[in-house]
């Protein structure tokens, strides 16, 4: 501590030295001196300046004397307009430093200013109205409230520990809730608790927020966006940063250990219980472009965000291209737009309109997909149904989600439309996520399709003399997609334009996936079939030789899905694959890792299987003709594959994506190491009598 705090000494000056760590000796202990105004004002001016502290701790002390509880409040904002400069310059040079690790001697102010007592000082004024039981309230005003919400969130970008401090304290954390119903202070209070949560040990729990429902019903949908920022941190299971959390082994024993829901899973079902809320967020998700409001207000709220640190790269950017445009309208005619004579501040610029509806957003498709994946999904499904969330996706695909880039491109500062980081790819990446989500072993999948698609399918299933799936049937009509395709459809287009090395492919292999898992339909593999997504993936693994093992795996993962007992898939691939190079470099590609395409190979294996107890004209044309199942028909073949599964899987390691109860898991093994050696299922009739004792030789020795 006292070669930390010399070098705020002037040359090492004991007086200051010691100042400091009694101080600090102080705030952790508890005892003797704990803050700034307990130590004498002709003390902090005589060190001030050997210390560089700026005239904080002199500051701070007023601030102190003007903040008593029978105090008006009337001095503490012109101290705090002195104060507020000095931190924020520091917190500017963090965040454009690319936020280097917060050091006091990097940012002497922020430092100061905490050790002497600041930060606790500004969270008693923040929450004295609220500690006073008499009958007449104080009343801070919200520009104090405001200057008090931006130098605490300085300082926690600054200085190390603050963050963490603030959130221990839980009073506080509920606090800065109930000044979000301000929406002069709202932008202010929901950045800080978004970083305070950020940091927070102990996920909080929505229901101790006070009158939770009337706040959000307070909000407006540009509110209602951000607090979504907020409501992701208490609704997402903390992540222990451990790799092996999603294993069978750890699930197990996660179970055991944590009997009821969790926090995340409570916040959950609280949110599901606040009226209205899905059925805002379903509007907010599905709201064009063209019908947001509030132009100026919300170019009132740039202005705050500009000024507001965290966001300031980006509004930077947004800004920027505001002037711009407002620039370039000018050299224009004035009979054409009107902007010509319309300043900045009161035309708000189209390209910023999709930038903010973009970001918007991002914040609620998040929040929605993870109540997707909840205890509650199927009333989450039945609500998002309901208000239409599918239909109105769709009619945004082509202009907002998958719209093609402009060379005005809003993009963040300092990186490019390409990068993973800009709202545009993540908004891309998230709206997958959703699709992969609702999709999943859910009949409501359906309503990613149109009416004629619909009907499509069930003709696929009239045509091949099979039942149509009860999930198709029920289908409401009302809630599917409208216009000439549906969203499903559109994906596949937008997949097959995707660049070779688009980031894209995984997650839109993964949503397409989705659609066909659960029981295997026959009619929903041929509405793929039939728009070449077969073609497709073969051409990606074999004619591009794909490189990438998560997209690799993702594309096993599909085609498992889309060949699986379909004679039709069968004979496309071996109409694709029509020669040994191509057969081998396809080959290669699954046994280079057969981790990412051990689904596809059991699939191939099930499905030579069932067709080789099949006495149709049709599949014995194909199993004679299709390389692939010849290929796995040879019992060297699949005795090699079973082998080589069976070494790379670990009880540690294991984990179930097959939809198979675990009774028949257990019978399964059973059979498998049942001791009769005439079974044809059993282990031991593979193996040769004389290496029957060769393990119990071994353990005798």
């Amino acid at each position: 501590m006292a070669a930390a705090a010399s070098r705020f000494g002037g040359g090492g000056r004991r007086g200051a030295t010691n100042i400091l760590a009694q101080l600090r000796h102080g705030q952790l202990s508890g005892h003797g001196l704990t803050r700034g105004a307990q130590i004498t004002e002709a003390l902090l001016k005589e060190r001030d300046k050997q210390a560089k502290w700026n005239g904080i701790p002199l500051l701070l002390q007023k601030l102190y004397e003007n903040s008593h509880p029978n105090s008006d409040f009337s001095q503490c904002q012109n101290i705090l307009k002195e104060i507020s400069p000095l931190l924020s310059v520091e917190a500017m040079a963090f965040v454009t430093d690319d936020r280097k690790p917060a050091q006091e001697s990097t940012y002497p102010n922020t430092y100061t200013f905490d050790l002497f007592g600041g930060v606790d000082l500004l969270v008693e004024i923040l929450m004295r109205p609220t500690l006073i039981t008499q009958k007449k309230k104080q009343k801070i005003s919200d520009d104090l409230i405001k200057d008090c919400l931006s130098i605490l969130y300085n300082t926690c970008i600054c200085t190390e520990g603050v963050t963490k401090r603030l959130a221990e304290r839980n009073d506080f954390v509920l606090f800065l809730f109930t000044l979000m119903t301000n929406k002069k202070t709202f932008l202010q209070t929901a950045t800080l608790i978004e970083d305070i949560l950020g940091v927070k040990k102990e996920m909080i729990q929505l229901d101790d927020i006070p009158n939770l429902a009337s706040l959000v019903s307070s909000f407006d949908q540009q509110q209602l966006a951000n607090f979504c920022r907020i409501l992701a941190v208490t609704i997402s299971e903390l992540d222990t940063g451990s790799d092996d959390k999603h294993t069978l082994l750890a699930k197990n024993a996660q179970q055991k250990k944590h009997l009821g829901p969790s926090r995340a899973e409570i916040n959950q079902a609280t949110l599901l219980n606040i009226p209205g809320f899905i059925e805002r967020l379903c509007k907010l998700a599905t709201r064009k472009v063209s019908e947001t409001t509030g132009t100026s207000s919300f170019l009132q709220e740039l202005e705050e965000w500009y000024t507001w640190l965290d966001n300031a790269l980006v509004l930077d950017a947004l800004m920027r291209v505001a002037s711009e445009e407002a620039e370039q309208s000018s050299t224009e005619s004035s009979d054409e737009s009107g902007l010509a004579n319309t300043s900045t501040r009161t035309q708000l610029p189209q390209s910023m309109k999709i930038m903010h509806e973009i970001m918007y957003k991002l914040e609620v498709l998040y929040v929605l997909c993870v109540l997707l994946m909840g205890r509650q999904r199927n009333q989450v499904h039945k609500m998002i149904a309901e208000f239409k969330l599918i239909p109105g996706l769709n009619n945004l695909f082509d202009k907002l989600i998958w719209r093609k880039h402009s060379a005005s491109a809003l993009v963040l500062h300092g990186h490019n439309q390409n990068c993973d980081c800009s709202p545009d790819i993540t908004l891309k990446i998230q709206f997958l996520r959703l699709l992969q989500s609702f999709s999943d072993h859910h009949e409501n999948k359906y309503l990613l399709l149109n009416s004629q698609e619909l009907n499509e399918l069930s003709a696929i299933s009239l045509k091949a003399n099979i039942p149509e799936a009860d999930a198709v049937v029920n289908t409401d009509r009302s809630l599917v997609c409208d216009g000439k395709r549906g969203l499903l459809t559109r994906l596949l287009q937008v997949m097959k334009k995707e660049p070779a090395e688009s980031s894209f492919r995984f997650w839109q292999a993964r949503a397409v996936e989705s659609f066909l898992r659960g029981t295997t339909s026959y009619a929903d593999q041929m509405f793929l079939l039939k728009r070449g997504l077969l073609e497709h993936i073969l051409y990606c693994i074999v004619d591009s030789e794909c490189k990438s093992r998560d997209v690799l795996q993702s594309y096993f993962d599909l085609l498992g899905e889309l060949m699986k007992f379909n004679i039709d898939a069968f004979k496309r691939f071996n109409k694709y694959i029509n020669t040994d190079e191509k057969f081998q470099i396809f080959l290669n590609q699954i046994n280079s890792s057969l981790v990412d395409s051990n689904m596809l190979v059991r699939c191939i294996t099930l499905s030579l299987d069932r067709f080789e107890n099949q006495s149709d004209a049709k599949v014995a044309e194909v199993l004679s003709e299709c390389h692939l199942l010849s290929y796995m028909s040879q019992m060297s073949m699949r005795m090699s594959f079973l082998f080589r599964l069976i070494n790379i899987i670990h009880v540690q390691t294991l984990t179930q994506s097959s939809c198979i109860s675990f009774p028949y898991w257990k019978e399964t093994v059973s059979i498998l190491l049942s001791p009769d050696r005439t079974s044809p299922c059993a282990i031991v009739s593979y193996i040769d009598e004389a290496y029957m004792d060769i393990d119990r030789d071994f353990a005798e020795e």
